[in-house]
């Protein structure tokens, strides 16, 4: 069977391109198909998997992607792969899905989310009323291109229930939910490393997934916070971190990333996120997650069992919600045993199902 993978762009290495690697694995021979590449910023992840990239594959657009996002759809629909492969696997929060191929050719697509920009833009873009009236246009354009590439898909599959539906809302249509893999072999509770005192915060700096809400709230605590990771927010957040208790560490090898979540008393994870594989990963670790009770999260946590919930995302609930898990106690291995939901071997196991019955 001849398949082809398709990812929107590969200028970041976060969840979506942790799931993408996971479709390497299961298809090694599988080439892979996105608007852009760059090999340092995935941390050569993909290096010699890249077949095929867009008119828009340079340093300009690499660097400042999202200066570029209405020319994405186009490009992406200037990527035809004709009748080269029977199916085409797709890892895609947008673009990937507007890909062409030969109408025989069974399109699989496994969504992170709707294109955010185009339905979600004012959570993204804080613009005044000039800005957004200018802009109007092109956020409808992109929710238009959105809704008709969603149809293209033979199947659609969604990575929690928060996603299925905005699927059927924005697209309506059905999608089956498949949770993205954690490596259970990678991500487990090692006992030989004990609880440090600090909490901790994963993944990419960007102004939605609210960063400054935790470190503001342990300025407050006056706790030990580790953040980990990297991206434009993250000069902003160093600035705004006065404390000799707050420290930061960019992104980290997996083994490195298992330790940090042993020694974590719990992770905090402020965002309204489509899934949050790190607050899977981190469970299991056997850590409790400290979450947002929105989105993906309320999938990931089980409030009292397996982390705590907080309903606000303002410093003040933060601070209730890490003062009420220092009154708790939380069994690890219960912990553990709930993130088995996610393990990477069902995952595959499952991708490779879907595949099966459709040939």
């Amino acid at each position: 069977m001849r398949i082809a993978l398709v990812h929107d762009y590969l200028n970041q290495y976060g969840g979506a391109e942790r799931v993408l690697e996971t479709f390497a694995e299961i298809f090694p021979e599988a080439p892979i198909y996105t608007l852009f590449y760059d090999r340092e910023k995935t941390l050569n992840r993909f290096e010699g998997r890249v077949k095929g990239t867009s008119f828009l594959d340079n340093k300009a657009v690499v660097n400042n992607h999202r200066a570029f996002i209405p020319l994405m759809p186009l490009a992406a629909s200037r990527i035809n792969l004709r009748d080269q492969y029977d199916v085409v696997l797709s890892s895609s929060a947008g673009y990937g899905k507007g890909i062409r191929y030969n109408g025989h050719t069974i399109h699989i697509n496994y969504c992170h989310t709707p294109l955010r920009y185009a339905w979600e833009h004012q959570r993204y873009f804080n613009w005044g009323p000039i800005a957004k009236f200018l802009s109007a246009p092109i956020f409808w354009y992109l929710r238009s291109w959105d809704k008709s590439a969603g149809q293209r898909p033979k199947v659609l599959l969604a990575n929690s229930e928060y996603i299925a539906k905005k699927i059927k809302d924005y697209y309506g249509r059905e999608s089956g939910v498949l949770y993205p893999p954690v490596d259970l072999k990678i991500f487990y509770r090692d006992k030989t490393i004990k609880k440090s005192g600090y909490f901790l915060a994963v993944g990419r700096m960007l102004a939605y997934k609210r960063f400054d809400l935790i470190i503001q709230a342990f300025i407050r605590l006056n706790l030990p916070l580790l953040v980990v990771g990297g991206g434009p927010e993250l000069e902003n957040l160093k600035q705004l971190a006065k404390s000799s208790k707050i420290n930061f560490l960019p992104f980290v090898k997996e083994e490195e990333l298992k330790n940090l979540y042993n020694g974590a008393e719990a992770l905090i994870f402020p965002q309204e996120e489509d899934f949050g594989l790190v607050a899977a990963e981190a469970q299991a670790c056997g850590t409790p997650v400290i979450a947002y009770s929105r989105g993906g999260a309320k999938e990931i946590v089980q409030d009292g069992m397996t982390g705590i919930f907080f309903h606000h995302q303002t410093v003040e609930d933060v601070v209730m919600a890490v003062k009420k898990f220092l009154l708790s106690s939380f069994d690890e291995e219960v912990i553990r045993q709930s993130a088995k939901r996610f393990s990477k071997t069902r995952f595959k196991n499952k991708i490779l199902e879907i595949i099966s019955k459709l040939n």
